[in-house]
């Protein structure tokens, strides 16, 4: 299966509810890398690589945490780093 990127930014209730290291566990169990970070404004943004359904399971995870709520998704595909590790930024 072919490996992708996405970059994406999740609103919504998604700061201090754990969402950043509940997507660390969830990309870990999912074999997915990349990165998660809250930012300024109340969002969160991830960079995730690995399948599309890899991806797609790690989401879905983390949108299904209690107190998770999220309002908005925005995703768009960005160039592979082939990095092998996740990290909570």
């Amino acid at each position: 299966m072919d490996r992708v990127r996405k970059h994406i930014v999740f609103r919504g209730n998604v700061q201090g509810v754990g969402f950043r290291y509940r997507m660390y566990y969830a990309a870990r169990s999912n074999g997915v890398s990349g990165w998660v970070e809250n930012m300024y404004d109340g969002s969160v943004e991830a960079e995730l690589e690995g399948t599309e359904l890899a991806i797609d399971m790690t989401v879905s995870q983390v949108a299904n945490g209690r107190f998770v709520e999220i309002s908005d998704m925005q995703v768009k595909s960005v160039p592979i780093h082939n990095d092998h590790d996740f990290t909570v930024r």
